[in-house]
């Protein structure tokens, strides 16, 4: 689904509420439920005190215990600030981790890694609808680098060798033009945040034509052929379908354009700059002969 990947790509560049709210309501209407609860779990916690988006947050929480119910969830808890954590392989963040992570009924690995700590592991059942509490201990790895005496394993003395002939010390490499990158980025962010706005009122004008729908349909009307006291009320509705539709298009050519910018931006910081040439060390070699004498220059220009 094309919003699907437009949201998933706008969640890797900004991880916001109004960003996780879109995802989140996109995976539920697709019965994704496991990624719908994570995504939706992550807006609530962090749903902002604004009059505008409020009349959002109950289809949230009702979308996210919709969720909820077909999953199941692990709440892991890790002795080391910091260390990674993992479920079932896949990185899901680093401990402390914020809220619970939501995962399929039946049996999962959870593990723990950090630097210098040597790894910690267990595996848990989880059923649907249930929470698993995982708490992993890490303990300090021992170091065997070092032996008896105090050196350390396969020191060597100095060893003999040719000797080293001296070579020119590289110019430094030309500087990169960061202007360039920086207002394409600027531009990029610009246009994430102008269509992450206009999906938001998107979905907030299809909720409005449900709600106006449903309410035609209980007092008895229809909008094919209105009856007359229902024209005003099918009149909005349409106002309403268009509304939404406008807001969506726009909201995907914004996005399209702001993946555009973004590649542009990381193809100049990437490309590579041209390389400095390595000098060669010039020798110099005497020739000698019957009737002559001089002497022979080696080298590259």
């Amino acid at each position: 689904m094309e919003a699907e990947k437009e949201l998933e790509s706008a969640w890797e560049l900004n991880p916001t509420f109004d960003v996780a709210y879109n995802l989140g309501n996109t995976k539920y209407q697709l019965k994704k439920h496991r990624e719908a609860a994570q995504h939706l779990s992550f807006a609530l916690r962090n749903w902002p005190l604004v009059k505008t988006v409020a009349k959002l947050k109950p289809t949230a929480e009702q979308r996210f215990a919709e969720s909820r119910a077909q999953v199941g969830a692990v709440a892991v808890t890790v002795g080391v600030a910091g260390a990674e954590v993992l479920v079932d392989g896949k990185a899901v963040g680093r401990a402390p981790l914020e809220g619970e992570v939501f995962v399929e009924p039946g049996e999962h690995q959870v593990e723990a890694r950090q630097v210098g700590y040597a790894p910690a592991s267990q595996t848990v059942t989880v059923a649907k609808g249930a929470t698993a509490a995982v708490t992993l201990a890490l303990a300090a790895a021992k170091s065997d680098g070092a032996t008896e005496g105090g050196g350390s394993a396969g020191a060597r003395g100095p060893v003999a060798g040719p000797p080293v002939v001296p070579v020119e010390p590289l110019p430094p490499p030309p500087k990169r033009n960061w202007v360039p990158v920086i207002a394409l980025g600027a531009a990029s962010a610009v246009g994430l945040g102008v269509g992450i706005g206009m999906m938001v009122a998107s979905n907030a004008a299809s909720d409005d034509v449900d709600v106006q729908g449903s309410a035609i349909i209980d007092a008895g009307g229809q909008c094919k052929q209105p009856p007359s006291a229902f024209v005003d009320r099918c009149s909005e509705l349409n106002d309403a379908g268009s509304r939404e539709e406008t807001l969506g298009n726009g909201a995907r050519v914004v996005f399209a354009a702001s993946g555009v910018l973004a590649v542009a931006a990381v193809t100049y910081a990437l490309w590579p700059r041209p390389k400095a040439r390595v000098a060669a060390p010039v020798r110099v070699m005497p020739q000698v002969g019957a009737q002559s004498a001089g002497v022979t220059l080696l080298g590259v220009w």
